[in-house]
């Protein structure tokens, strides 16, 4: 009976003890989609994908402008030409069109694939930095506070000016 009490008083003692222990953890914030936004390499990785989508938009463009063409040239002529001609042309437009959906999926596809090579160096810095600032600041979590991430009440220590000045801007 003795050790029983003596293993019960063993066991409230560590739950406090890690209770405590659990309670001076330091937690900061930081509103990472504002950090990421400010950083001047995100602004240039923005402007090439901005210039490549542009450069996908107008090829697309063009191919459909032409598609258009095509079709209106076909249709004024199509009482000139046999049925078997028609048809022919029918099926050119068709994969004229197809081709056309093709090449938005592949612009859709490099864009994304571009997307991923210019943010993920971006993404693993803003990292490193506010690792490197919650390290220093001997900081145990760091909540991300942008808008819509679950964090209501940030009254914690805001870390953003710190990981900007660790960044260099």
């Amino acid at each position: 009976m003795k050790q029983i009490k003596k293993i019960a008083v063993a066991i409230v003692l560590f739950v406090a003890a890690t209770s405590f222990v659990n309670a001076q953890a330091k937690i900061a914030h930081i509103d990472v989609q504002k950090l990421l936004s400010e950083m001047p390499e995100m602004k240039a990785a923005e402007a090439e994908l901005k210039k490549l989508q542009e450069t996908y938009r107008a090829d697309i463009e063009s191919s459909m402008t032409e598609l258009q063409n095509k079709y209106t040239q076909y249709k004024n002529e199509s009482s000139s030409k046999s049925e078997e001609e028609n048809q022919k042309r029918a099926l050119e437009l068709q994969g004229f069109e197809k081709n056309i959906g093709e090449a938005q999926q592949t612009a859709q596809q490099e864009l994304q694939k571009k997307q991923g090579e210019l943010l993920g160096p971006i993404t693993e810095k803003a990292k490193k930095a506010i690792e490197s600032v919650a390290a220093a600041q001997g900081i145990d979590y760091v909540m991300d506070a942008t808008q819509g991430s679950g964090l209501i009440v940030a009254k914690g220590k805001d870390i953003l000016p710190e990981v900007k000045k660790q960044l260099g801007f």
